[in-house]
């Protein structure tokens, strides 16, 4: 993977080291958030995909995403409070995005909180489009979840 330079933002693969400022993160971002385990199974997982958003050094951002047969879902994806509104969020999409299409997937779905426009807007941007909705998939506080999809365009054959 070749890391990805935006707006002073390098992503690349998640690793190990990263953990420590990826759980801070994800605490300060969910009401219900990962342990530690969780994003190093996803690490150690062949059929992940995790990728950080670095500025300047500080890991400020990450995507988690699973791949099975043709299918991707996006598993989480968080940005550091104080880095909000950047763009990096959707250059963390657009990166998995990037390289689901190398991996030949047809569809990438994703969960986001009924009440999260914010997220719902930078997923209308990329294209996706509202699939169903998981009742009461969320809790603390329980919420709907609104499932979203996107499928890839074939790339016409030579």
């Amino acid at each position: 993977m070749v890391s990805r330079h935006v707006k002073e933002v390098i992503i690349d693969e998640m690793k190990i080291g990263d953990l420590q400022e990826v759980v801070e993160i994800e605490r300060a971002s969910c009401t219900m958030p990962w342990s530690e385990s969780l994003f190093y199974n996803e690490i150690q997982n062949p059929r992940s995909l995790s990728l950080v958003a670095r500025k300047y050094g500080e890991v400020v951002g990450y995507i988690c995403a699973n791949r099975i047969m043709d299918e991707g879902h996006v598993l989480n994806l968080a940005v550091h409070p104080e880095h909000r509104k950047l763009g990096i969020a959707t250059a963390l999409v657009e990166e998995m995005i990037g390289l689901l299409r190398q991996d030949e997937c047809r569809f990438l779905f994703l969960e986001v909180r009924a009440s999260n426009d914010r997220a719902k807007k930078i997923y209308e941007k990329l294209n996706f489009a509202l699939l169903g909705i998981r009742k009461n998939y969320y809790v603390s506080p329980v919420e709907d979840a609104v499932i979203m999809v996107l499928k890839f365009m074939n790339e016409p054959t030579s």
